[in-house]
This record gives structure tokens, sequence and C-alpha cells, in this order.
């Protein structure tokens, strides 16, 4: 007679709800962005002045603007360059700070100190400043909020590589990679960097939520994409002096602007609890 051998099944953590909602809105904003690509009702730099500042209707959901562009057009077109700058942006600041960081981390001595002092010099510039001042020298364009928002964003990856790197390197098994001679570059590749992605990947909605904030305020400011190309930004510029009478020309590109925000904020939190559960009480 066989006996049967309970296996006790570690229990799987259920998604939580901010990361449920937060990749809810996010999926939203790029499918509106990967829709853009492929139709839009209009074309949305083609000014039309017969139809302009028109209300909701059949022929224009969200109505059109002072030049007569539709607005739905126009915000399904913004969530492309919305994305296309958020992606840049992070893209820089993740391949150069994250690396800073895990060298900083990892070689500590006066290499840390340079890495991080040029970090809080940085940090004292606000992002929106060093575009101001992009723009001031290089000229208003999409290039320019990307390169602008990213180097801005630099900082934030190297600290919180820096500090993941500093975790890890205070374990045994880097302390047992180090004794069997391993190279600096295999033990950042093999153990450091599988060790710390978590906190990166969080860093990367945070900064994607600030970068789309940033990018709206550029554009706001004149800093960004230049018309006639939509950038939700830019239409809630153009939609100042009609606020009394139509103010659902600022209505729409702010939904847009809070959904992004809003959902890359929520799924970086709902990231960060899940990847560190003791945030949560988990155990």
């Amino acid at each position: 007679m066989t006996q049967e051998q309970v296996v006790a099944k570690p229990a799987k953590r259920k998604l939580s709800s901010t990361l449920i909602v937060g990749g809810t809105l996010v999926a939203l904003v790029l499918i509106a962005a990967l829709v853009s690509f492929i139709w839009t009702p209009y074309d949305p730099v083609q000014a039309v002045p017969a139809d302009r500042l028109q209300g909701s209707s059949a022929a224009h959901l969200m109505g059109t603007d002072r030049y007569g562009r539709d607005l739905f057009s126009g915000v399904l077109y913004g969530a492309r360059i919305t994305l296309l700058v958020g992606l840049v942006a992070v893209g820089i600041a993740l391949l150069i700070g994250t690396p800073l960081g895990i060298l900083a981390g990892m070689r500590g001595g006066v290499t840390e100190e340079i890495t991080m002092r040029g970090a809080d010099i940085l940090l004292a510039f606000p992002a929106l400043l060093v575009a101001i001042m992009f723009g001031a020298v290089f000229g208003a364009s999409t290039l320019t909020a990307m390169l602008a928002i990213g180097i801005g964003s630099i900082p934030g990856f190297a600290r919180v590589a820096r500090s993941g790197t500093l975790q890890v390197m205070s374990t045994e098994y880097i302390m047992a990679a180090k004794a069997a001679s391993q190279s600096s570059w295999r033990i950042a590749r093999r153990h450091v960097l599988p060790n710390i992605i978590g906190m990166v990947v969080v860093q990367c909605s945070v900064s994607f939520a600030i970068a789309v904030l940033a990018e709206a305020a550029l554009s706001f400011l004149g800093l960004g994409t230049p018309p006639p190309v939509p950038s939700w930004g830019r239409m809630l510029q153009e939609s100042q002096q009609f606020l009394g009478t139509y103010p659902m020309l600022a209505v729409w590109p702010g939904i847009a602007i809070a959904t992004a925000v809003l959902g890359f904020t929520l799924l970086g939190d709902g990231l960060r609890d899940r990847f560190d559960p003791k945030l949560n009480g988990e155990r």
C-alpha cells in the first residue's frame, strides 16, 4: 500500500487592484497610439475653417478646434507623440543612469563619489528648466524634448541602480563570486543586474509618468512638439482663450494627459508592490 505525498504548493499572489487599474489605463493609451498609425477619422493636421469650434456630434465625436481640426483625431495622434517622447526619454535615462549606478555601487570610493555628486548637481536643475535651456539653445522640437527629459531623468535611475547594487554586493554569493576570481563585468551581468531589474522596471514606469507630464508642459510652453503636429500639451495651450465658451477643447486633452500619468503612476506602484511584497505587509 502506497502513501500519497502531499506537496504544498506556494500560493500565487493575486494581482493588486493598483496594478490592474494602472495596466488598463496604460493599455488604453497604448491602443490609442497604435490605432493612430493605421486610422484616424480625419487628418489631424488639416485645418478646415468651415468646421471650426463645433461641438460633439456623429461627425466629430469630440468636436473641432479653432482651426476646424477634429479633436478625436488629434487626441489619438497625441498619444503617439506622448508615448514616443516618453519611450525615448526613459530609454536615454535607462541606458545611461543604470550602468552609472551599478558602476558606482560596485566600485565605491572616488568613482561612487564623482558619479553621485554629478547626479546631485543634475537633480538641482528641474527637468523642465533643463528643457527650457535646451529649447533656447537648440530650438523647440520633439527631439529637444526627448533629450531634455531623458537627461533630467538620469539621476533617478542612477540612484535606484546604486541602491540596489549596494544591497546585492553585501550578499554571500557575491563574496563567493569574488573569491572565485570572477570579473567585475561577469558579476554585474550575472548577479547584480538580474537582482535589481525589478527596481529598474518600477523606475521606468514612474519616469514614464513624469515624461508624459513634462512633454505636455513643454508643448504647453511652446518648447515641445511644434505645430501643426497635434500634442496634448499644445492642444491645452491652444484652448486657453476658449475656456469660457468651449471648455471641451481643454477637457479632452486634459483627460488624456491625466489618464496616461495616472496609468503609469499606478502601474509603477503596483509593480513595486509586486516585486517587494513586504511593502504591502506580505511575507
